[in-house]
């Protein structure tokens, strides 16, 4: 029945070719593609064919149509100016290109805050990463980057914060985010973030690393090192840490055991068989973290806490506490984690700090300018011709020289108007005027120094001056050495009516804390070490 019809209606098609030269163009056009749509409307020509033969009833309706629909074939065709509005019944109205297309990478405006508080409201794209937002950071305040800018994650609600490596993205921290929580994004230096890669010694003591396997006579940290990076071999990390127990507020002493496949404790003392061992806390779908108020949040019994957070939303029940007995424990932890997490991943981020994943990279951001000290030289203009000084110890003495008679003019500038009291305004002048420098905290306590130290990494020459509390006429320096903060009184003291300052009880003797800060920034003297990097509050 089907066949008939149709076989009538392509009939009916030649009869119309025969008497339009122009029909039989668009007939012949339909047959060669063996496409019906320019013939009629297809959805109900094929209705059409599925109908019963009309009877003889309703011939003459039959042959008025087919008449109306071969005069429609002999008008000229008109190209149809909204081709995306013609589409089947069965299928949208609205077709898929009358929409924009999606951009593959979204901007979104992400919020950063500095050490102060201040913020400062950052359109990034979707796929940026820790180390970009940095680099726009330092370029927007002119900073100098040295490598140890960092972002960092800050959980207030449950008193925790960690670094945000520089390959991850931050959109996707972001994501994990409670739309409750008060989270925050700071940015800050942090010299501890790739230490172990240049003093191995100091984050992985003897006492806390043990080996799988045998090992033939005494391995070196930098060895230690190359284990957690390569897949074969790994050192394992042992000591006891102080866990929180689930769903209670109690904390108990318990041997752990860290090893590539997770961190693990033993229900039987020290043992480390396999039927003595349960499993703690995987690193795949968790993120490490560091307890900033231990005692205060979490009842700790110490203040050296970190944990391991789901990267997930969650709430504090589902939070891993444990806590170390000292900070170079927790430090040892940490960074074994960290690197049994990321492995070469990191190393790639300390060897080239400027590959990134988004449009923000070596080729687009440079540093602002170079920090090396191989990019500068001692030169000596004193003479008919300038020559390169390159004898340390002169060029070091003659540092010193100029450094001396630039403060003997600045404070003869400052303080001689022609007064009588020029030289108690030029001491006054001498005495204040490292106030201005960003190493110099003016009233704060011992234990927000050590916070202030501990924020920005405990490596060794880490430092900052500040009054003392305890006497108001002396000031304090402030540093880390070995894991540790030290704190070193600067006394006062006067001859000849002139005041000085003075670490070794008047055996090295300055005018003022500046010089005193740039004498040991070149020499060890009675402090443990140089002074190398100052603790500053930035302000974005």
């Amino acid at each position: 029945m089907t066949t008939s019809l149709q076989d009538g209606q392509s009939a009916a098609g030649r009869a119309a070719a025969r008497d339009s030269p122009l029909a039989a163009q668009v007939c012949g056009a339909a047959q060669g593609r063996g496409d019906a749509r320019d013939l009629a409307p297809g959805p109900w020509l094929h209705a059409r064919a599925l109908l019963p033969p009309p009877d003889a009833t309703r011939g003459c309706a039959a042959d008025r149509r087919k008449k109306k629909d071969l005069d429609v074939l002999e008008m000229p065709s008109i190209p149809n100016p909204f081709p995306e509005l013609c589409c089947s019944p069965f299928t949208s109205v609205l077709s898929a290109g009358l929409f924009p297309k999606a951009n593959s990478r979204k901007k979104q405006v992400i919020k950063v805050y500095s050490e102060d508080e201040t913020s400062r409201a950052l359109e990034v794209p979707s796929d940026i990463t820790a180390r970009d937002v940095c680099q726009l950071l330092i370029l927007k305040n002119h900073y100098i980057d040295d490598h140890s800018w960092t972002l960092f994650e800050h959980l207030p609600h449950v008193g925790l914060e960690r670094t945000i490596e520089d390959h991850e993205l931050v959109i996707e921290v972001l994501s994990n985010w409670g739309m409750e929580e008060e989270n925050k994004l700071y940015f800050r230096k942090n010299y501890a973030k790739y230490e172990f890669f240049k003093n191995p010694m100091y984050f992985f003591p003897e006492h806390m690393v043990s080996f799988a396997t045998e090992t033939n006579g005494e391995i070196s940290p930098t060895q230690i090192l190359q284990m957690f990076l390569s897949s074969s071999t790994y050192p394992e990390i042992h000591g006891f840490l102080h866990a929180k127990e689930q769903g209670k507020k109690s904390w108990k002493k318990i041997y752990f055991l860290l090893r590539r496949s997770g961190l693990y404790f033993s229900t039987k003392g020290t043992s480390k068989e396999p039927r003595h061992l349960q499993f703690f806390s995987e690193f795949g779908n968790s993120d490490i973290y560091v307890s900033l108020a231990g005692k205060k949040k979490h009842g700790a019994p110490t203040n050296y806490g970190f944990c391991f957070k789901p990267n997930k939303a969650g709430g504090p029940r589902d939070l891993k506490m444990l806590c170390a007995e000292e900070e170079q424990s927790r430090t040892c932890w940490v960074t074994a984690i960290r690197l049994l997490k990321y492995g070469m991943q990191l190393y790639q981020n300390y060897m080239h700090p400027y590959q990134g994943r988004s449009g923000y990279s070596s080729q687009s951001i440079s540093p602002m300018r170079s920090i090396s000290e191989n990019s500068l030289v001692a030169m000596d203009f004193s003479g008919q011709k300038t020559r390169v000084i390159e004898n340390p110890t002169e060029a070091l003495s003659v540092a010193v020289e100029e450094g001396l008679a630039w403060r003997k003019k600045g404070c003869l500038r400052l303080g001689s108007h022609g007064s009588p009291t020029a030289s108690s305004q030029s001491s006054a002048t001498s005495m204040a005027i490292h106030r201005s420098q960003p190493w110099f905290h003016h009233k704060i306590s011992r234990e927000e120094a050590q916070r202030l130290i501990i924020q920005q990494g405990l490596v060794d020459g880490v430092f900052l001056v500040r009054d003392s509390q305890s006497n108001p006429k002396t000031f304090v320096l402030s540093m880390s050495h070995g894991q540790k903060i030290k704190h070193f009184q600067i006394i006062p003291v006067e001859d000849d009516g002139e005041m000085f300052h003075t670490l070794d009880d008047g055996h090295t003797r300055f005018t003022d804390l500046i010089q005193l800060v740039e004498f040991y920034q070149l020499n060890k003297g009675v402090l443990p070490c140089k002074l190398k990097h100052y603790c500053a509050r930035i302000a974005l």
